[in-house]
């Protein structure tokens, strides 16, 4: 599709085109979105969904940025902006949260602790939305989302909602299955009582532990790598003589040898090209094929 097309569709939310994604990613790279969509709400999304089906166009699904790598060519289709758009979260009693996939991870760990909940601080370690991490099962300081899932909604590509039960997934490490073409939109967490001073004061060492070990001032995307069975990507990285190493404006973090960082300078290409030397090393020392955690989409230039 073109980007200076006009869609025959005007719906309440955000619609751009040609938007370029180095706005909207936390590396701070990315060419242009044919089209980029920020939905008013949930039934704006819905409508969009069942318009966008008369015309198969592909869908890429955007929170934070985090995660997640453009390519510079761009991407094709459409861009769904759920945060700021899917934003809404609630207590539904005194056990559970509901939350919309455009809801920052960071906020889930405040609300739950302000209103005495406990299980779900780690979230604050998590740099992205609800959504990312449903979708890849994201994790901090030992715990991962999908421990405390009770249910989700998706909405398919008709724009049907469904609701689905945590138990219809297959979840792994970083990973989460389907056997259906449906895509997160809220999930309902499920919780235990905690006391609100120890759950901020958790949340609180969590990040200054993060603060202390990641490179969080320089444009990055979280952990690039996903760590292999009884080891760490980080380990291995490091011990393979990559910290500092750069490709352009970007280099293995001389802090976290699990990150990538934007020196200001680089690339989309310069951090994919340097994904792969790092792949490539590792595997010359180590014997070791790391699997990239970051996803990467687009097109190359």
């Amino acid at each position: 599709m073109a980007a200076h097309r006009p869609v025959d569709f005007e719906p309440r939310g955000k619609l751009l085109y040609g938007e370029p994604m180095c706005r909207h990613t936390s590396w701070r790279v990315g060419g242009p979105a044919d089209l980029y969509f920020a939905p008013a709400d949930l039934q704006d999304l819905l409508d969009f969904l069942r318009f966008r089906q008369q015309k198969d166009w592909p869908v890429t699904w955007f929170g934070l940025g985090s995660n997640t790598l453009v390519r510079d060519g761009g991407i094709r289709g459409i861009v769904v902006a759920t945060h700021k758009s899917l934003g809404e979260i609630e207590l539904r009693d005194e056990r559970t949260v509901h939350a919309q996939v455009g809801v920052p991870c960071a906020k889930i760990a405040r609300l739950t602790a302000r209103n005495g909940l406990a299980d779900a601080e780690f979230f604050a370690g998590i740099p992205g939305t609800l959504g990312g991490a449903l979708a890849m099962n994201a994790g901090a300081h030992g715990r991962t989302t999908w421990e405390v899932v009770h249910d989700v909604e998706t909405v398919d590509p008709g724009g049907l909602i469904h609701r689905r039960r945590a138990v219809e997934f297959e979840i792994g490490y970083r990973s989460v299955r389907s056997p259906r073409e449906e895509w997160f939109v809220s999930a309902v967490l499920a919780l235990k009582a905690g006391d609100p001073v120890q759950s901020r004061e958790r949340i609180r060492e969590f990040l200054e532990s993060r603060a202390r070990s990641q490179p969080i001032r320089i444009p990055n995307a979280g952990s690039v790598f996903i760590n292999p069975p009884n080891d760490h990507a980080a380990r291995l990285i490091e011990t393979a003589g990559l910290k500092g190493v750069c490709v352009g404006g970007a280099c293995v973090s001389e802090k976290h040898a699990n990150f990538i960082v934007n020196h200001g300078t680089a690339s989309a290409t310069d951090i994919e090209t340097l994904i792969e030397q790092v792949v490539g090393k590792v595997k010359q020392v180590h014997g070791i094929v790391l699997q990239p955690e970051v996803r990467i989409v687009g097109e190359r230039p």
